[in-house]
C-alpha cells in the first residue's frame, strides 16, 4: 500500500494560523469600524517606509483602511531612482496577502525622493508644498537603529530628521494626527537600571539644536573621540539620540496633534500579514542571535536568565501605532500638556525571562520546527560573566573558526568563519546591555488605548499583550525566520529533526575530542615552557 503524504509540520502550523485570519478579514472587509472611518480618504505621509516596521505599517494601512494615498519617502541609492525602488518594494513578501486582495494596491503608494538626514528631509520644495496641502496623518518612523552608528549619523537621522519632520507637520494645513515612533529604551539608561521607566518625557542629555550644531561644526574624528563622554549614561548612540529626539517632540506640545509610540525589541509577526513575517533588515539584533542558535553556529551568549524579555511582535507594534494616531486625533491637548506616550512592550503584562526564551527556543527551534539547513547542534552556554563569555567565545567560536578558515585555505575556498564570529561577537556585545539588565516599564497608556477599542477594532488592530501566547509567538518567529530569511521552503522538517539528533551526537563526541586535544596542547606547551625556563635558570 502506498505511503500517504502528510503536510510538513511547519506548513501545517502556518495553515492553522492563516485560518484564524478569516474573522479579522471579514470584519475588515465591512470597513465600518471607528478606526477605519478615521482613515477613510486620508492622505498619509510615512518616513522610514522601507524599514522593517515601516513596510508592515504601509501594508496594514492599505489592506485594512480605505485611505486615499500614502506618501513614502524613498532615498535614491545605488543608481536606482525612487520609482525603481518602489517597484522593488512592492514585490516583497510583506505585500503578498495585499497583492491577492487588492492587485492594484501600488497605485495608492506615492514615492517621494528624499533623505531624512538632510534639511527639509531632502524633499524638493515643490513636493513639500504639494504634500503640505494634502497630508492629514503623519507617521515618522525613519531612524538609524544601528547601535554602532557614528554620533554624527545618528544625530542627523534621528534628531535632525525628527525636527524636520515636525517642521513639515506644522506646515500641513489639514493635519489630524502625528505619530513619532521612538524606542522603549530611549530612557532606559544606566542610572535607571532596576527602576521604573514611565510613559512620560525625561530631561534630555542635551538640547536637540545644540546636538545638531555640534555634529555640524566638529570634524568626524574628534566627534568619534568625544562620543563616550557625550553619551555617558546611555549604552549607545541610538538610545542617546532617540532620547534627544523625544525632547524635540515634547517641545511641540500644543502646536501639533502628536503622540509618541515606543516599542521595545521588535521581532517577527505573530499573525499578519503572514505568521512570522520578518524582514531581512531585522537580522541585526535578537533575530540574528536566534538564527545563529538555530543553525548551530552560536554556542554561547552573555545574558542574565532572570532578566525580563522586551520582545514584541511587529504586527502588535503596527496596530498600536495605527490606533494611537486615531486616538490622538480625538484628544484636544493644551499647551501645558505633554503629548501622550505609548510604550509597547511585553515584559510588563506578559513577563517572560531569558531562561523562558532559552527553553522555548530549544523546544521549538531544535525539536519542533528545525530547519534542514541546520549545520550543527548548538551547545549554547549562557553566562552573566564577561570573562566566562570571553573564554567560551574563544573555546567554541574563535578557535574553531581559525581552524575552519585554515582548512578552507588548504582547499582553496573562501575564508569566512573568523569574520562571521567576529561579527557575532560584536552583536552579542551590543545586545548584552539589554540582556543583562532589567527596567520596569509602565504601559498604562497602551493598555487603556487597547481597552477603549470597539470589539471590531480589537479584531482588526489587535495588540492585546495580556493574551500574548508565547508558544505561538516564538513558533511564528522561528518559522518566519525559516521562510523569509533562510528561505528553506518550510519543507523537510521531519528530516531536520532526525538530522539534528545525529548532529547532537556528533557535536557531543566532537566537542569532547576537541577539548581533550586542546587540553593536551596546552598541557604540552606549558610543560615545554616550564622545562625551558628551568633549563635557563
Amino acid at each position: 500500500m502506498a505511503e500517504v503524504d502528510t503536510m510538513d509540520p511547519a506548513q501545517e502550523y502556518v495553515e492553522t494560523m492563516l485560518n484564524r485570519h478569516k474573522k479579522m478579514d471579514d470584519i475588515t472587509e465591512r470597513g465600518d469600524s471607528e478606526v477605519q472611518k478615521f482613515y477613510e480618504d486620508a492622505v498619509v505621509f510615512v518616513t522610514g517606509g522601507t524599514g522593517f516596521l515601516g513596510k508592515q505599517l504601509v501594508e496594514k494601512l492599505i489592506r485594512s483602511t480605505k485611505l486615499s494615498k500614502v506618501y513614502v519617502v524613498l532615498r535614491p541609492k545605488k543608481g536606482k531612482g525612487v520609482e525603481e525602488r518602489l517597484r522593488a518594494l512592492i514585490k516583497e513578501p510583506v505585500f503578498d496577502k495585499l497583492r491577492k486582495l487588492q492587485p492594484e494596491f501600488a497605485s495608492k503608494i506615492v514615492p517621494v525622493a528624499g533623505d531624512v538626514s538632510e534639511p527639509n528631509l531632502g524633499i524638493s520644495e515643490q513636493e513639500w508644498n504639494i504634500m503640505a496641502t494634502e497630508v492629514t496623518i503623519i507617521f515618522h518612523l525613519a531612524a538609524t537603529t544601528r547601535f554602532d552608528a557614528s554620533i554624527r549619523e545618528s544625530t542627523l537621522i534621528n534628531i535632525r530628521g525628527a525636527k524636520e519632520a515636525l517642521r513639515f507637520g506644522k506646515q500641513c494645513r489639514n493635519l489630524k494626527s502625528y505619530v513619532h515612533v521612538s524606542t522603549a529604551f530611549a530612557n532606559a539608561c544606566h542610572s535607571r537600571i532596576n527602576a521604573q521607566v514611565e510613559e512620560d518625557f525625561y530631561p534630555p542629555p542635551m538640547a536637540p539644536d545644540m546636538m545638531i550644531d555640534l555634529v555640524e561644526s566638529v570634524e568626524e574624528e574628534r566627534l568619534n573621540n568625544m562620543t563616550p563622554s557625550l553619551i555617558k549614561d546611555w549604552p549607545n548612540t541610538y538610545c542617546f539620540t532617540k532620547a534627544i529626539a523625544e525632547e524635540a517632540v515634547r517641545a511641540e506640545s500644543g502646536k501639533l496633534p502628536i503622540c509618541v509610540v515606543k516599542p521595545s525589541i521588535v521581532i517577527g509577526a505573530m499573525k499578519e500579514p503572514h505568521p512570522g513575517w520578518i524582514d531581512v533588515s531585522a537580522v541585526y539584533g535578537v533575530t540574528g542571535a536566534g538564527l545563529g542558535k538555530a543553525l548551530g553556529l552560536m554556542h554561547t551568549s552573555m545574558a542574565n536568565s532572570k532578566v525580563f524579555l522586551g520582545l514584541i511582535p511587529v504586527d502588535y507594534v503596527t496596530n498600536a501605532t495605527i490606533v494611537a494616531a486615531w486616538e490622538t486625533a480625538k484628544q484636544k491637548s493644551t499647551k501645558d500638556e505633554n503629548p501622550k506616550v505609548y510604550t509597547v512592550i511585553s515584559s510588563t503584562r506578559s513577563p517572560k525571562m531569558w531562561s523562558d526564551l532559552y527553553k522555548l527556543m530549544t523546544d521549538i527551534t531544535l525539536w519542533k520546527y528545525p530547519s534542514p539547513t541546520t549545520m550543527a547542534f548548538s551547545l549554547y552556554l549562557q553566562t552573566r560573566s564577561p570573562f566566562l563569555y570571553w573564554v567560551y567565545s574563544w573555546l567554541f567560536h574563535m578557535i574553531p573558526a581559525y581552524i575552519a578558515d585554515g582548512v578552507c585555505s588548504l582547499l582553496g575556498r573562501q575564508r569566512r568563519f573568523v569574520k562571521l564570529y567576529t561579527k557575532m561577537s560584536k552583536l552579542m556585545s551590543a545586545l548584552s546591555y539589554f540582556s543583562l539588565n532589567n527596567w520596569h516599564f509602565a504601559d498604562n497608556n497602551t493598555e487603556a488605548l487597547y481597552d477603549n477599542l470597539s470589539a471590531a477594532d480589537k479584531e482588526i488592530f489587535s495588540f492585546d499583550i495580556d493574551r500574548l501566547n508565547w508558544t505561538e509567538f516564538i513558533s511564528s518567529w522561528v518559522i518566519g525566520v525559516r521562510q523569509f530569511i533562510l528561505k528553506d521552503g518550510l519543507v523537510n522538517t521531519r528530516y531536520a529533526i532526525k538530522k539534528l539528533k545525529v548532529l547532537r551526537a556528533l557535536t557531543y563526541i566532537g566537542t569532547a575530542i576537541y577539548l581533550f586535544v586542546l587540553y593536551k596542547i596546552v598541557y604540552f606547551s606549558y610543560s615545554m615552557l616550564s622545562f625551558a625556563v628551568g633549563t635557563v635558570f
